[in-house]
C-alpha cells in the first residue's frame, strides 16, 4: 500500500488543530463564528425535518405491517436488494380456514353456506388490505425513505463538512490573533539605559520574524475564509431544499389519505353487502333451528313465540323461532303501522340502496325521507316513508336532519 507520509502528516496536524479549536471553544478559551440566525433557522427546521420523518416512516410501517419480525424480514430483503415474497393477509388466511370448515361441515348446511359467504367476504377485504399495504409503501413510504437515505445524507455530510471549516477559520483566527500579539512585544521600544546594544539586534529581528508570521497567518484566514464561504453557501442552498422536500411530502400524504379512504370504502361496502347476504338467509336460519329442537305438538303458534328465543340477523325484521315468517314480518310490518304523533325527523340518504324485499323502502342517494322508529325494531333500521311509500331503512345510509 502506497502512503503519502506528508499528506498523512498534514492531516494528522489539521486533525490535531481542529481538536484543539473545538475544545477551547467548549471550555470557552475561544472564539467561535456564529453563523447567521436565517441559516441558523435552516439547519433547525433541517433537522425537525428529519426526525419527525424518521417517527412518522417508522409509525406508518408499524400500521401497515404490525408484525414486528415480518418488518424485520422484508427490511433485510430491502436491504439485499432482493424481492419480498408474497406474504398472505390476516384476512385471506382466516378465509382460507373457513371455506375449509365449511367443506367439512357441508357446504349445503347453514352454517356451512354461511361461512362460505363470511369466507368469500373475508377475501375480499384481504385483497383490499394487501392493494393498500402496496399503495401506502410506493406512494408514502419510498419518498419518505428517499429523503432520509437520500437527501438527509447528503445534507448531513455538507454540514459536517462546513463545521470543518469553521473551525479551520477559527483556528486561522486565533493563530492570527496570537501572531499580532507577539509582534507587538517584540516592536515595543525598550529601555536604552538598561539593555544592551546586542539586544536592539536580537529584538529587530524578532520583530521581523513576527511581521512573516503575521502575513502568512493573514494568508492562510484569507484561504480558509473563502472556502468556509463557499462551503456555507453549498449547504445553505440545500438547506433551503427542505421546503422543496416538504412540498413533496405532502403530494405523497394526499395520495395515501386517498388510498386509505378508497381502502376503507372498499371494506365498508364488502361488509354491507355481507349483510343484505346473511338477511336473505334468515329463513333458512329459522328452519335449520326448527328441526334441530322440534317444538311440542300440543304448542300453539303463539305459545311458541314466546317461549323460544329470537334468532339474531344482520340486519333484519327480528324472526321468532316457531312463527312462520310472514306471521314474524308482520309483528313490524311497515305498511301496516302509522307514524308516531312525534318524534318523525327528516334525513337525507347518503348512498343508494336497493331493497331486500317488500318490507324495505328503496332509497335513491341525496333523496329526501321522513324517518321514525317503533318499539322492537333493531336500533340500526328505521321506517321510512316518502309520499305514500314506506319500508324499513339502514341508518347508516342516512344523515338525520333536526
Amino acid at each position: 500500500m502506497d502512503f503519502n507520509v506528508k499528506k498523512l502528516a498534514s492531516d494528522a496536524g489539521v486533525f490535531f488543530s481542529r481538536a484543539m479549536q473545538f475544545t477551547e471553544e467548549k471550555l470557552g478559551q475561544a472564539e467561535k463564528t456564529e453563523l447567521d440566525a436565517h441559516f441558523e433557522n435552516l439547519l433547525a427546521r433541517a433537522d425537525c425535518t428529519k426526525n419527525w420523518t424518521e417517527k412518522i416512516l417508522r409509525q406508518t410501517e408499524v400500521l401497515l405491517q404490525p408484525n414486528p419480525s415480518a418488518r424485520v424480514e422484508e427490511f433485510l430483503y430491502e436491504k439485499l436488494d432482493r424481492k419480498v415474497p408474497s406474504r398472505v393477509t390476516n384476512g385471506e388466511l382466516l378465509a382460507q380456514y373457513m371455506t375449509e370448515a365449511a367443506n367439512d361441515f357441508g357446504p349445503g348446511t347453514p352454517y356451512g353456506k354461511t361461512l362460505i359467504k363470511v369466507g368469500e367476504t373475508q377475501r375480499r377485504l384481504g385483497a383490499a388490505e394487501r392493494d393498500f399495504i402496496h399503495s401506502a409503501s410506493i406512494n408514502f413510504l419510498t419518498p419518505l425513505r428517499n429523503f432520509l437515505e437520500g437527501d438527509w445524507r447528503t445534507i448531513s455530510k455538507e454540514r459536517r463538512i462546513l463545521q470543518n471549516r469553521r473551525l479551520d477559520l477559527d483556528a486561522c483566527k486565533a493563530r492570527l490573533k496570537k501572531a499580532k500579539a507577539a509582534e507587538a512585544k517584540a516592536a515595543a521600544v525598550p529601555d536604552f539605559q538598561e539593555t544592551r546594544p546586542r539586544n536592539y539586534v536580537l529584538s529587530a529581528s524578532a520583530s521581523a520574524l513576527w511581521s512573516d508570521e503575521v502575513e502568512k497567518a493573514e494568508h492562510e484566514l484569507r484561504l480558509t475564509q473563502t472556502e468556509f464561504d463557499r462551503q456555507a453557501e453549498v449547504t445553505r442552498l440545500l438547506l433551503e431544499g427542505i421546503s422543496s422536500t416538504h412540498v413533496n411530502h405532502l403530494r405523497c400524504l394526499h395520495e395515501f389519505v386517498e388510498s386509505q379512504t378508497n381502502y376503507y370504502a372498499q371494506c365498508y361496502q364488502y361488509m354491507l353487502d355481507l349483510q343484505k347476504q346473511l338477511g336473505r338467509f334468515s329463513g333458512t336460519f329459522v328452519g335449520n333451528a326448527e328441526t334441530a329442537s322440534p317444538p311440542a305438538a300440543t304448542s300453539p303458534p303463539a305459545a311458541a313465540a314466546a317461549t323460544l328465543p329470537a334468532v339474531p340477523t344482520i340486519p333484519v325484521v327480528p324472526t321468532i323461532v316457531g312463527v312462520p315468517n310472514t306471521v314474524a314480518e308482520g309483528v313490524l310490518n311497515p305498511n301496516e303501522v302509522k307514524p308516531p304523533a312525534s318524534g318523525t325527523r327528516k334525513a337525507r340518504v347518503l348512498y343508494d340502496y336497493e331493497a331486500a324485499d317488500s318490507t324495505e323502502l328503496a332509497l335513491l342517494a341525496d333523496e329526501m325521507i321522513t324517518v321514525y322508529s317503533l318499539p322492537g325494531m333493531d336500533p340500526d333500521w328505521l321506517i321510512g316513508e316518502r309520499g305514500n311509500q314506506k319500508g324499513k331503512v339502514p341508518v347508516t345510509y342516512l344523515e338525520l336532519l333536526s
